[in-house]
């Protein structure tokens, strides 16, 4: 694939892009996934330290990513025994297992086919991408962070939670929403129902944006 002329890439809410790859784990394919969550997330390179960083941030939080039937997968060019070596050291350095699977990418296929490399910021590096995808295979959100700047582990987290919220119960979640804070009923389509949502019992300010109490999860 020519440098100068970007991949497509993958888009929102359509099947995320298939791929059996080489793992520290041994080999992964989309399928293994079918089911639950994923969390499919690049970097651009081992042994860098904001890298370092994030993967610490991810395994302490892989717990509670379990605990919302999500798994998570790391990505980078490297070689499955730059892999191993660096995980060896984060643990060895930092007292902190990697406990999930991350993939050598060398030929960029997963890369390209997710659009990764994105020629501004490198050529031959997987920029800070991160996917999710449902248990149905559909991407549902993607994140794009510069290489000087890590992500938040935990807004990955929350984002996750939110949209599990979300596709449980039909409701959207407002700015920084949490486990136990209120949802907002989606907007009525009608004029008629406009009408009868002020008389309702949820919480409105107006017609547009009424908010109730999140339903407890089962």
């Amino acid at each position: 694939m020519s440098s100068d002329v970007p991949a497509s890439g993958p888009r929102l809410n359509e099947p995320a892009p298939d791929f059996e790859a080489v793992t520290t784990h041994g080999k992964r394919t989309l399928s293994d996934y079918r089911g639950r969550w994923l969390v499919l997330f690049s970097h651009p390179s081992d042994f860098t330290p904001v890298c370092t960083t994030e993967f610490m941030a991810f395994a302490r939080a892989h717990d509670a990513f379990q605990a919302l039937n999500c798994d998570l997968l790391g990505l980078s060019i490297d070689s499955v025994f730059s892999h191993v070596a660096w995980t060896r050291n984060i643990q060895e350095k930092f007292d902190v297992a990697i406990p999930f699977p991350i993939i050598e990418d060398l030929s960029m296929k997963v890369a390209h086919a997710y659009g990764m490399i994105q020629p501004g910021a490198s050529d031959t590096s997987a920029v800070r991408a991160l996917y999710v995808i449902d248990p149905e295979g559909i991407l549902r959100a993607m994140l794009y962070y510069p290489m000087s700047n890590g992500r938040s582990v935990d807004e990955v987290l929350r984002l996750v939670d939110a949209m599990q919220m979300s596709d449980a119960h039909h409701v959207a979640t407002p700015e920084g929403w949490r486990r136990g804070d209120k949802v907002i009923v989606p907007p009525p389509k009608t004029s008629e129902d406009a009408m009868a949502r002020m008389s309702e019992a949820e919480e409105c300010v107006d017609w547009y944006f009424c908010t109730k109490d999140a339903p407890v999860p089962a």
